[in-house]
């Protein structure tokens, strides 16, 4: 499973909205969401508009207008947003619960590839389904306040140097600095 661009955005989007209704921040103009992620304003119009079609954000119109969730952060399933975006969540078709196709392969039930892909498809819905919406924002919020960032859309904090001038310069990856590990600490793996 490959996370698309929609995908990605949906869920950056989600999180920057979970962290404004937590700092009290009632709706966020998509201008403003597309800037806090350097993302392109008419195509996170599209996926925004795809989020309100399915329940997860609302939105008002007009010179004040914006978006919010439209439903508490902790009702919001990390997998249902992902396979809503980018469909099923099985790298191959014969593994899918959602959208199944039969493969070619001569004997379904003995393939070792369909043995080894259902195990990635587990894997991965597993982590999705289980993390929240309201997870992900608590991990975040909690990084942020720890490092002495200030959070997002709160009055009058900007996150500093998350512009254009950090693309190409990607962090390390440090195993600990993920969701999972963010709330469960050593008890994660």
């Amino acid at each position: 499973m490959k996370l698309s661009k929609r995908g990605e955005y949906a869920l950056r989007s989600l999180i920057n909205l979970g962290i404004a209704a937590q700092v009290g921040r009632s709706l966020v103009p998509v201008t403003e969401l597309a800037k806090a992620e350097d993302l392109p304003v008419k195509f996170l119009e599209q996926v925004m508009q795809q989020l309100r079609e399915a329940g997860y954000v609302e939105s008002e119109r007009g010179k004040h207008g914006g978006y919010r969730l439209a439903k508490p952060a902790g009702k919001i399933s990390v997998g249902q947003v992902v396979r809503l975006i980018d469909g099923p969540l099985a790298p191959i078709g014969c593994v899918s619960q959602t959208a199944y196709e039969p493969c070619n392969c001569p004997d379904e039930a003995h393939c070792g590839l369909r043995m080894l892909m259902l195990d990635v498809r587990n894997a991965i819905a597993n982590i999705l389904d289980r993390y929240t919406l309201a997870d992900v924002v608590e991990v975040t919020t909690r990084k942020m306040v720890r490092d002495g960032v200030p959070l997002p859309f709160s009055e009058p904090a900007r996150r500093p140097g998350m512009g254009k001038e950090t693309r190409g310069r990607a962090p390390r990856l440090n195993p600990s600095e993920g969701v999972v590990h963010g709330l469960l600490g050593d008890y994660a793996i």
